[in-house]
């Protein structure tokens, strides 16, 4: 692929977790959150987005929303648990999605607010019709996604480098 070709990075937050006597990063899904993370993952199948690489974040919600995702895709993409994706600042996601190898074309992180939120809204530099305004004031609820189309090579992505074209979520 040429860097000149638009590249896709889609954006899902966690599904709903629960809350029980643990420490956040061991936080589970919440029933709710075992419904909602396979229904995201339907959606992003009807996509037809191919991922290349999903990182994922170490927190054992993120790895149960992917988990429970990734069956309803077509095609299960190389998967690497990331822990800087647990907690990161903006400048830290940037530099994650700076780290892509040129010969992924599609890439999905799986996140945390306010973290997804904060990276959709800094990437859109630009949006399809309302779908930026509908995005912030949904506030990027559990279990939502962002694509964002970007041109370059990742190393290049800034922000608003992306395009975004895409925000859906469960219960919106």
């Amino acid at each position: 692929m040429s860097v000149d070709t638009p590249r896709r990075i889609v954006l899902l937050r966690h599904a709903k977790a629960d809350w029980p006597q643990v420490s956040d990063h061991d936080r589970p899904l919440a029933e709710r959150g075992r419904a909602d993370a396979p229904v995201a993952g339907r959606r992003l199948a009807e996509s037809g987005i191919a991922f290349d690489l999903a990182l994922c974040s170490s927190a054992v919600r993120t790895r149960e929303t992917w988990k429970l995702a990734v069956q309803e895709l077509p095609q299960r993409p190389r998967t690497v648990y990331e822990e800087r994706l647990y907690e990161a600042s903006l400048g830290e996601l940037i530099a994650l999605i700076n780290e892509t190898p040129d010969d992924v074309d599609n890439l999905l992180l799986i996140g945390h607010n306010p973290g997804m939120h904060a990276l959709a809204d800094a990437l859109a530099g630009d949006a399809e019709g309302d779908v930026l305004s509908r995005m912030n004031r949904s506030g990027f609820p559990t279990c939502a996604y962002a694509v964002l189309t970007i041109n370059g090579s990742w190393k290049s992505v800034e922000h608003g480098a992306g395009r975004l074209v895409e925000f859906w979520a469960p219960h919106a």
